[in-house]
């Protein structure tokens, strides 16, 4: 093209070579054993640790992501049918099932912090104000250490394993991308590259000829 511009040459021979395609980079998963340490990091017998606990087992059984989870109210979540609903990314609501560990947390949750006085969202902190982004980060990175996981843990970790997790045990991948909020299937299709890499090193691990 250079060339071409200077006049040096008449044709850009260029124009018809494919330009190779960037490696894309997968992105992190916790294993189950580790998202059974995490979850079970928190101290559910204080007020406190009753909401941690709360947030992560409702992190990991939606996929939703953090700043989602933080501004979830409590009208938005209904233990009874198991199916909360969320505003994502272009304002889109979706309708997200809550696994039965993740309701058993919340209402032990809601029972432990008692009469919200006037505050709909869902996780409030100790001076009943929403939970921030940063304040749960915080306290997950926390939480992580305690449990002994070395990666290193930060809240998108928790959506990524909730959706490699569900893929690596035959969910459809429509339904994954639903659950995600994502707009095209190809964002979803990202996590069956990284059950991929999964299946790849335990046959390493494991065939006598790898």
């Amino acid at each position: 093209r250079h060339l071409v511009a200077g006049r040096e040459v008449k044709t850009d021979v260029s124009s018809r070579v494919e330009s190779p395609k960037l490696w894309k980079l997968l992105p992190g998963v916790l294993s189950e054993e580790d998202v059974d340490k995490l979850l079970q990091a928190p101290d559910a017998a204080t007020k406190l640790g009753c909401r941690d606990k709360a947030m992560l087992e409702l992190l990991y059984a939606t996929g939703l992501r953090v700043s989602e989870l933080v501004n979830l109210r409590i009208r938005d979540v209904n233990l009874e049918t198991g199916f909360l609903r969320c505003t994502g990314k272009g304002s889109k609501e979706r309708i997200v099932p809550v696994g039965g560990h993740a309701r058993t947390a919340i209402g032990q949750y809601l029972d432990a912090r008692g009469p919200h006085a006037g505050a709909d969202f869902l996780f409030i902190t100790g001076r009943r104000k929403p939970m921030s982004r940063i304040n749960f980060w915080k306290r997950l990175r926390r939480y992580a250490r305690a449990a002994g996981i070395s990666q290193d843990v930060y809240s998108h970790l928790l959506r990524h394993s909730f959706a490699t997790h569900l893929l690596s045990r035959g969910a459809d991948l429509r339904i994954v991308q639903e659950m995600l909020g994502h707009a095209d299937i190809s964002t979803t299709q990202i996590y069956t590259h990284v059950d991929h890499q999964r299946l790849k090193a335990i046959h390493k691990s494991f065939h006598p000829r790898a």
